[in-house]
């Protein structure tokens, strides 16, 4: 199971990467093999600013749709929009390729407060 120590986690299977002021914001390989084969993600929250935990999102596999929360509270100001035609990209390439939203964080606190990479796999229990 691949979880990089240099992201953050949440209790819903997210990852998030801050640079700057701008966190990207994916699901976990963890998540993405639980949910299966993914066909579809829907983001019809660009450009909208969000709280720490509100749905951005959904992510579509063959058997399930689930909600993406946001592990941080800011404006989405990008969606990956190579999922729009590859969304096996999230199974492929999660921490890379298959990211899913950019957001201008509004509180860095936040970010902080998310899981580590140790604490996720106490999670997961991997």
């Amino acid at each position: 199971m691949n979880i990089p120590a240099n992201l953050k986690y949440t209790k819903d299977h997210e990852w998030v990467r801050l640079e700057g002021d701008v966190a990207t914001v994916g699901i976990t390989d963890f998540a993405q093999k639980e949910l299966g084969d993914i066909v579809y993600v829907e983001v019809e929250t660009l450009d909208q600013t969000l709280d720490q935990d509100e749905v951005f999102g959904t992510v579509e596999a063959v058997k399930t749709v689930s909600d993406l929360f946001l592990p941080v509270a800011g404006e989405i100001i990008e969606f990956n929009e190579g999922l729009e035609t590859e969304p096996e990209l999230v199974n492929t390439d999660p921490y890379a390729a298959g990211w899913m939203i950019k957001v201008k964080v509004t509180d860095t606190a936040q970010f902080d407060a998310l899981l580590s990479a140790d604490q996720y796999k106490e999670l997961i229990g991997a």
